[in-house]
């Protein structure tokens, strides 16, 4: 048995733009049936979406199936909470909220084996290394970590630089709601002022040879954002497209 290839992290490495949608539904049939639609990726959202830890385990084996990667946004950078993700076969992380090359550094040290970070080991009751039973686990785990820090306030512009800077850290990912809160222009994120800065932010990351992401949950600016840099972009959640989908047949008919 062999550990998984990160296909998302290979991808990006190869220059493949990749496209994604968020989860935030709790049921294993809707990401069933988004794991099959053809998107590249999907995030298993834990910040803001009603996912334990066990629920978290029933979309990656639900998601296995179909050729999508999984990705997980842990609630927080909690050393802990990535442990228990990662045992869980979590490959892929986007972590909110990191504002300086410190945390990021930190963040590097939690997702990393011993001697590059302090990763706790236990390997017997973890799916990630199939119970023991994928030789040399321990030795290649690291290798196929894809760590992507969010960027999403003023603070974390600033400390940009710095935290592109953290090896390991394989790329940043803009969350525009929060950062246009962050500037004073919550609820506007198509602001000039916060769009100026999600530029810079695109064109630093990529200039750095990180990947750039961005969520665009209006396709009118998807490719405005990749012609600044984005090369991963969250393109919809399951949550609006049944939310929209389900107002607009309703007042097809009665309209």
């Amino acid at each position: 048995m062999e550990l998984p290839i990160n296909r998302l992290k290979q991808a990006l490495a190869a220059g493949r733009t990749q496209y994604g949608l968020w989860l935030g539904l709790p049921d294993t049939t809707c990401a069933e049936i988004c794991a099959g639609a053809g998107f590249d990726w999907l995030v298993v959202d834990t910040e803001h979406g009603p996912f334990d830890l066990p629920a978290v385990l029933r979309h990656l084996q639900t998601i296995a199936a179909y050729e999508v990667s999984a990705i997980v946004r842990p609630v927080s950078d909690d050393r802990n909470v990535l442990k228990q993700l990662l045992d869980t076969g979590v490959q892929s992380l986007v972590v909110p909220m990191v504002e300086s090359a410190e945390q990021a550094a930190e963040l590097v040290r939690s997702v990393r084996y011993p001697p590059a970070g302090v990763r706790g080991l236990g390997t017997a009751l973890a799916r990630a290394a199939r119970w023991t039973r994928i030789p040399g686990y321990l030795h290649k785990a690291n290798d196929q970590i894809c760590l992507l820090a969010q960027v999403e306030t003023g603070r974390a512009v600033q400390a940009l630089p710095g935290i592109l800077e953290v090896e390991g850290i394989d790329g940043i990912f803009v969350g525009p709601s929060d950062l246009s809160a962050s500037m004073g222009h919550i609820g506007n994120p198509r602001h000039p002022d916060v769009v100026k800065v999600i530029y810079e932010v695109l064109h630093k990351a990529r200039a750095a040879g990180k990947t750039a992401g961005i969520l665009a949950l209006d396709p009118a600016h998807i490719e405005d954002y990749r012609d600044h840099g984005a090369n991963m972009i969250g393109i919809g959640t399951d949550t609006l497209l049944l939310a929209n989908s389900a107002q607009q047949l309703a007042e097809s008919v009665k309209n």
